[in-house]
């Protein structure tokens, strides 16, 4: 993946999960990182490792991306430095599990700040800056929850049809401007997500479950390649292809069997 060579690229949600992956790859096709995520410490040690094995230059800005604006600021910050940003990597999110109803309003409603209007903001500022130079490349991160009705997780599904829907237009609307934008929709895969949400996990997550980082280079790969979106894993994808034969009304209540614990 050398196409990131002397490239600058910035991954959100860099503290854990696929935010390392992403930030390892990058490096390795010898990208410069910046790593954007609210906990600095973790990124720090990345950030100090990958410059030791790879020989590039790392930048960690600590911010909370949940707020309205982060992503007008973070770019401001960026173009501070002097950098600009030639892959973006839309991974901050995280979603959270149990009865819509009895979910306190202001988590479900930060996690949606979080999918979806920072991840908006975020796509807007840094891709018009691509447009203007005729190049670059970005990956939203859905789920493979966006692609159908999930009781327990109701409003996350929701969020991840969102950034698959917005992503799949963008990949058209952008190409003609020599910007290439993917979705990567991953399935239940070994990151933090489940202590996050607050879920035990089931039997069939333990069964569909898969490292993470194939799937982040999955979604690399469908990037570079310019695919319109990607879901990583047979499995995965027979599930979504099988959801075609099924009435919505019976893929919620499957989800819901499969999910609840």
């Amino acid at each position: 993946m050398g196409e990131f060579k002397n490239k600058w690229a910035l991954v959100t949600g860099a503290s854990s999960g696929f935010g390392i992956d992403f930030a390892n790859i990058l490096a390795e096709g010898g990208a410069n990182l910046v790593l954007a995520a609210r906990r600095t410490e973790p990124m720090e040690q990345l950030a100090a490792t990958l410059r030791a094995q790879h020989g590039i230059q790392v930048v960690v800005e600590g911010i909370d991306l949940a707020q309205a604006g982060a992503g007008l600021e973070l770019r401001q910050r960026i173009q501070a430095r002097g950098l600009q940003v030639d892959v973006l990597i839309n991974n901050a999110g995280y979603g959270t599990f149990g009865d819509f109803a009895e979910r306190p309003l202001e988590t479900t409603l930060d996690m949606l700040q979080l999918n979806v209007m920072s991840l908006t903001e975020l796509t807007h500022v840094f891709a018009r800056d691509m447009v203007q130079r005729g190049s670059g490349h970005i990956l939203l991160v859905a789920s493979i929850g966006g692609y159908q009705a999930t009781p327990t997780y109701a409003a996350y599904s929701a969020s991840k049809a969102y950034v698959l829907l917005f992503g799949e237009a963008l990949n058209v609307e952008l190409a003609p401007h020599g910007v290439k934008v993917s979705v990567l929709s991953p399935g239940i895969t070994a990151t933090n997500f489940l202590a996050v949400s607050g879920q035990k996990s089931t039997l069939y997550q333990r069964l569909m479950m898969m490292r993470s980082r194939p799937v982040a280079e999955t979604g690399i790969r469908a990037m570079l390649a310019g695919k319109a979106s990607k879901v990583p894993g047979l499995g995965n994808q027979l599930t979504i292809f099988s959801n075609r034969f099924v009435p919505r009304k019976l893929q919620s209540f499957l989800a819901y069997q499969l999910m609840k614990n």
